[in-house]
């Protein structure tokens, strides 16, 4: 296969960035698009010029750092899927595809499609933890907690922070992240003590990033590679509202 790809290059988020075009022959169709970027990378190098930075790790789906906008798509064309586990036969020879990065002031670049997500980080350490002793585990009998609850918690958990909830919002809102990492706490019984202090600790960060308001267009769960549900901000609002009411 041939692709003719259109890349965002930015030296760093005070550079002007553009579009620049490159072709890669000889791709595979059992490719992962990551790897195709590795193979024009090398070409790259070989010529002297300077690589495309982008974001990975793990390359399983499982730690979202592969963030990138695909024909302007989190993630590119298929549902439930990371762009690490994206592949090249989900595009055909010839193609024309055109990848930015995450679009939005709460993530600047840092280069080409590279961006810093540590505004994340921070709206977990606002309250996305619980005060429980430590040691051995408990017998499971000793805190019973309904299947149908369990599920919904280990749901909400599923969330790897990838940011492209953000990247698919017209407001760039970081809603469905943060009422997830609410979620998976408020629903177990041991994340009621730090209850109201965290969904306000979070939420009141969240606005601090710059993150905007949800649109309830639906559009970050249904670009989520983790299918991670709308339920979970209407969950949050609850919480929110519950705890400015009644206090921290």
């Amino acid at each position: 296969m041939k692709i003719n790809l259109k890349v965002w290059r930015q030296k760093n988020n005070k550079a002007k960035g553009e579009l620049k075009d490159y072709k890669v022959d000889h791709v595979s169709p059992d490719m992962s698009f990551l790897e195709m970027f590795d193979v024009l990378n090398e070409e790259l190098i070989t010529k002297g010029d300077d690589p495309i930075a982008f974001d990975h790790d793990c390359r399983e789906g499982i730690c979202g750092s592969c963030s990138m906008h695909i024909n302007g798509r989190p993630h590119g064309p298929l549902a439930g899927v990371t762009t690490c586990q994206l592949h090249m036969r989900s595009f055909s020879d010839g193609d024309t595809i055109v990848v930015e990065p995450w679009r939005a002031g709460a993530f600047p670049v840092t280069k080409d499609l590279s961006v810093d997500r540590t505004a994340f980080d921070r709206i977990i350490a606002a309250g996305g933890f619980i005060s429980v002793n430590t040691g051995n585990a408990q017998d499971a009998n000793n805190l019973p907690i309904g299947k149908e609850q369990a599920d919904e918690a280990f749901m909400s958990a599923a969330c790897i922070g990838c940011g492209a909830c953000v990247a698919a919002c017209k407001n760039a809102s970081a809603m469905l992240f943060v009422s997830a990492k609410v979620s998976q706490l408020a629903l177990l019984p041991q994340g009621q003590p730090e209850a109201k202090m965290r969904v306000m600790a979070m939420v009141n960060q969240m606005d601090a990033e710059g993150f905007g308001s949800c649109t309830n267009t639906g559009a970050c769960s249904a670009e989520c590679p983790k299918g991670i549900d709308l339920s979970n901000i209407a969950r949050m609002n609850r919480e929110f509202f519950s705890a400015n009411l009644t206090g921290k």
